[in-house]
């Protein structure tokens, strides 16, 4: 219990996918100028990692890495698969986005409408793959901390996007410098609210 609270609070603000490693950055900027669409975006990236990355988890540790398939018998434990890793996990990615895709088209047209090319894209966001490769690297004991890590990576992504909305919101009645004005603005108030994120970097559970 006490390793998958640490994992939800630490994806959320300690290992923010934004304002740590700063993945997912082309969506981040270019959608956040309006909190509803940025809202949207933010809970299809959090459902699609929530989705992904546990079945993720399970094919990397029951037929990617080394020894795997040793479930399958004796005569597989030495086969290693990770090399398909890459392709396997966008494939997976892929698939839940085209089912997010399709279900926002059908029920929520103002929203498809407002994400254009934005929504497909989640299938090449950097920060939904860099939460796979994260689960490999940290080799969780269990899927259900992946699954609580995917969710946490997803709500901290979904924060910062509509944080950075809502700035912009306000932006908009402001005398910003004209050099300034918006890509300009918005990787200075990226920036800055990184470095607010950084207060969280020593937080321990």
């Amino acid at each position: 219990m006490e390793e998958t609270l640490s994992t939800f609070v630490r994806s959320i603000f300690v290992e923010n996918m934004i304002f740590s490693y700063y993945l997912g950055m082309c969506s981040y900027l270019a959608v956040s100028k309006n909190v509803k669409t940025a809202l949207g975006l933010g809970l299809a990236v959090t459902f699609v990692l929530v989705c992904t990355l546990p079945l993720n988890y399970l094919l990397e540790n029951y037929v990617l890495k080394e020894g795997a398939l040793s479930w399958l018998g004796a005569a597989f434990g030495d086969v290693n698969l990770s090399f398909l890793a890459f392709i396997l996990f966008i494939a997976v990615i892929a698939s839940f986005t085209q089912l997010v895709e399709m279900v926002v088209e059908r029920f929520l047209p103002a929203l498809y409408t407002s994400l254009g090319i934005f929504l497909p894209l989640i299938a090449v966001n950097c920060a939904i793959m860099a939460g796979s490769l994260f689960m490999q690297q940290k080799e969780f004991a269990n899927v259900g901390v992946a699954t609580v890590y995917g969710l946490g990576s997803g709500i901290g992504w979904l924060l910062a996007i509509v944080g950075m909305a809502a700035v912009r919101e306000k932006l908009t009645y402001s005398n910003i410098p004209k050099p300034l004005r918006g890509l300009g603005i918005a990787f200075i108030l990226t920036g800055l609210m990184g470095i607010g994120f950084m207060c969280f970097s020593g937080l321990s559970i």
